[in-house]
Formats: C-alpha cells, structure tokens, sequence
C-alpha cells in the first residue's frame, strides 16, 4: 500500500513541470495573441503530427499530458494530440533497460511506434480538414480561466499557470492512487494471463490494458511482453493504446465530452489495427 502511495505521488511530481509548461503556453496564448492569431497557430504547418511523433517517443508520459493542455487550450490539432499519445511509451523504456532487452528491440519498437503515429495523425488532420475545412472545430473555451470561473483571468500568466497546475497535478493524484490499488490487485490475482490466454483477442485485450490512464498500464503491458504472455501484437496494441496520464488531463481540461469520447474511440481502433499489423511485420524478441 504505502508503495503504490509513493509510486502515485512520484508520477504526479515527475508530471509538474510538464504540466506548468503546457498550460504556461496556453496562458500565453490566450492574454497576448488575438483570436485570429490564435487560429493562425491552430492551423499552421501540417507537420505538427510528425512533431508530435518524436515529441511523443522520448520516454516521458508528461509530454502526452502536456499535449492534451495544449489541445484543450486550442494549441494544437487532434492530429497532433494523437500523434503525441499513439507515440508516448511511458515506463516501456526503463522495464526493458532493467530486463537487460537488447538496443535493437527497443529501437524497432519505438521507430513502428512513431511511423505510426505521423501518419494516423496526418490522416486524422487530413480527414478533418477535408471534411470541415480545417483541423477540427476551433475550441470555444480557448479561455481555460473564463470557462473555469476560478479568476485567474485578473491575475498574471504565471499565477494562473500556477493554479491550473496545482488542481490538475490533485486530481491526477488522487485518480493515480486509485488506479495503482485496482491494477496492483488485477495484477496479483493472475487474471491477466488467463483473459489473455483464453480470449484469442489479444490486441484488444491489450488496448484495454494500454488505455487505462496511468503509468503503470505500461509497465504491466511491457512486463507481460517480456513474460511471454502477449506477443508482439499485444505489446504495441498496449503501448499505442498507452497515454499515461494523457487522458485524464484530457478529459480534466476539455470539457467537450463527446470529443474527448471520439478521440478516445480513435485512439483505441487504431492501436488494434496497428498493433495486429505491426505485430505479424515487426519480429521482436
């Protein structure tokens, strides 16, 4: 118990400055660019997705959190956000690192990874735009502090960071601590091995492992990997799938549910589809 209290309370600290960052460039964005600016920003360069990408791959689930601010302040594209989250392996790299997992392994993986998420981003953006005449609606509550009534708004952008920080960096904690408990448990009861064993659907199995939004979904997918229990299909279902705490600060921060639903649906399918494709391309292990 008192380990996976301090397991939570770490993530949540590793993620502050990460946090203070992304909602540091919202603040920005919001008192000193105009509305047209700020779409101009939004929709700049169709390379956010490849971006996002390599941003993604450096092992750290606080940039998909800070990719997730950044979206709900309207920074960033759903494309990009995508790109960010398919990209992230959170705690991937340091569980194959302590297995003694071999350099090329760990390259194949995250290179299939990264080509993934450029291009389910580009297309994603590519479909929006094509459809609506942009990358996605323009988010009406570009202003995080008139929307949450908290007053930041009369005081300076790096007190208003603050406080967005400090609220997000709570909530995350007190859902991390509550995730850790559940996943400790479905962990040590072994039913992991018997879902995935019997269920002959192991990508999705994998997924839904993966999208759990904690740090410690990848461990577990990495640990089964390496176990033999999933195979290369279940890995990079898991880890595409695998946002950290990307969705939280998600769905904390964009308050448009049935977006934060779709993105999600979108996240999941393509994390199935590719982690069967990658898993009978790619030999890992």
């Amino acid at each position: 118990m008192l380990e996976i209290l301090l397991d939570s309370l770490i993530d949540c600290l590793k993620l502050l400055p990460f946090l203070y960052l992304s909602y540091l460039a919202v603040e920005y964005t919001e008192h000193r660019m105009s509305a047209k600016t700020k779409e101009m920003i939004y929709r700049a360069g169709k390379a956010g997705p490849l971006l996002g990408s390599l941003i993604g791959t450096v092992p750290q689930c606080g940039f998909a959190a800070a990719a997730a601010g950044l979206f709900a302040g309207g920074v960033v594209s759903p494309g990009t956000l995508l790109s960010v989250f398919l990209a992230t392996s959170d705690e991937m790299l340091p569980v194959m690192l302590a297995q003694g997992t071999n350099g090329t392994t760990i390259a194949k993986i995250l290179a299939a990874k990264a080509v993934v998420a450029t291009v389910a981003g580009m297309l994603v953006d590519f479909t929006l735009e094509t459809i609506l005449g942009r990358r996605g609606p323009i988010p009406e509550h570009m202003d995080m502090c008139e929307h949450g009534h908290c007053g930041c708004e009369h005081h300076g952008i790096w007190y208003s960071a603050l406080n967005h920080t400090l609220k997000t960096a709570l909530f995350l904690f007190v859902i991390t601590l509550v995730l850790g408990f559940g996943m400790n448990r479905f962990a040590a009861s072994g039913l992991a091995g018997n879902i995935v064993k019997n269920s002959g659907l192991e990508a999705i199995t994998a997924a839904i492992i993966g999208v759990i939004p904690n740090c410690a979904a990848s461990v577990l997918v990495t640990e089964l990997f390496l176990e033999g229990v999933l195979s290369g299909v279940g890995l990079f279902a898991g880890l595409l799938c695998g946002t950290g705490t990307g969705l939280l600060v998600l769905y904390r921060e964009n308050r448009n549910l049935k977006e934060n639903l779709a993105l999600t649906a979108v996240l999941a399918v393509i994390s199935i589809i590719a982690g069967i494709v990658l898993g009978r391309l790619i030999r890992i292990l």
